[in-house]
């Protein structure tokens, strides 16, 4: 992905957050120059990787394939001085935007949809080898439980929420509109815990056609 992309995409999130009257804390707005003047106590963020994620999934279309996400809290399955055992994000869909097939070996996620089009999710259960079940997939959606077949498409609409278990298969994309989702679950790591259907590139390589807007969660700059 170019630079200049990931700053648009940026851009065009905060807006439409202020329409949606959403308020992202400060950090979110720090710049690379901001970010030389962090010190330890700014470890959390950087350890968690808290802030932005963009990635096209290795598609170089990120409108077609591709997902905007921002960490706004979390915790870290490997060091123990980050206790808390939940994370939470929020997400923009574009209209038709793919989010491809995965699922979580440890994670398990309540995906909100806090607004603008549906949310409309694929769902198989995994098989040992990685591939899809034919079973029937256990559904739990704002206190309802049921089953539904191998393959579903479940339109989860504007208020709506479905739990994701581990070892789920899920993709999604938004009909009707740009769509807010908020998503909370057990602690996140999208280095080690994504297992998607097909290869994809989980974080984007970048060309620097211009400056940073602001800094991705995976570009922190270190702190000695």
């Amino acid at each position: 992905m170019k630079r200049s992309e990931i700053n648009k995409i940026m851009r065009d999130a905060v807006d439409f957050l202020s329409e949606m009257k959403f308020l992202l804390p400060p950090f979110a707005f720090w710049s690379a120059q901001e970010w030389q003047d962090k010190n330890h106590e700014y470890d959390e963020i950087r350890d968690n990787m808290l802030g932005w994620d963009i990635t096209d999934f290795g598609s170089g279309d990120y409108k077609k394939i591709g997902l905007l996400m921002f960490t706004l809290r979390n915790g870290n399955y490997v060091d123990a001085k980050y206790t808390k055992p939940y994370a939470e994000k929020l997400l923009i869909v574009e209209e038709g935007q793919i989010t491809p097939f995965h699922f979580h070996w440890n994670k398990m996620e309540d995906i909100i949809n806090r607004g603008g089009g549906d949310l409309m999710v694929q769902v198989y259960n995994s098989t040992e080898d990685g591939k899809f079940s034919d079973t029937d997939v256990e559904i739990f959606s704002d206190g309802r439980h049921y089953t539904v077949a191998a393959g579903t498409i479940l339109r989860i609409k504007p208020g709506e929420s479905i739990s994701i278990q581990c070892g789920m298969y899920h993709k999604f994309y938004a009909e009707g509109g740009k769509t807010l989702l908020g998503e909370v679950s057990k602690v996140n790591d999208d280095r080690t815990d994504n297992r998607f259907y097909e290869k994809t590139g989980r974080f984007p390589e970048i060309e620097e056609d211009e400056a940073p807007l602001y800094l991705l969660s995976n570009e922190y700059p270190n702190v000695k």
